[in-house]
């Protein structure tokens, strides 16, 4: 792990790629760009953590 903060692409449930980012910013970004880029596939899951907390800081889509 590089960074504190991880962004996470899962599909049907099952993990299509992460990665750790040390800048809360930049994951930020990449959350969003990762929403742009793999947001219409069936049952896609993108969630950003804090891994020093183990915070869910956001997910798409939100839960409802």
């Amino acid at each position: 792990m590089t960074g504190r903060y991880r962004v996470t692409v899962t599909v049907q449930g099952r993990p299509l790629m992460h990665g750790w980012w040390a800048s809360e910013t930049t994951a930020r970004r990449k959350f969003a760009s990762w929403v742009g880029e793999h947001g219409s596939r069936p049952g896609a899951r993108v969630t950003l953590t804090d891994e020093e907390t183990g915070e869910t800081l956001t997910e798409w889509p939100a839960d409802t």
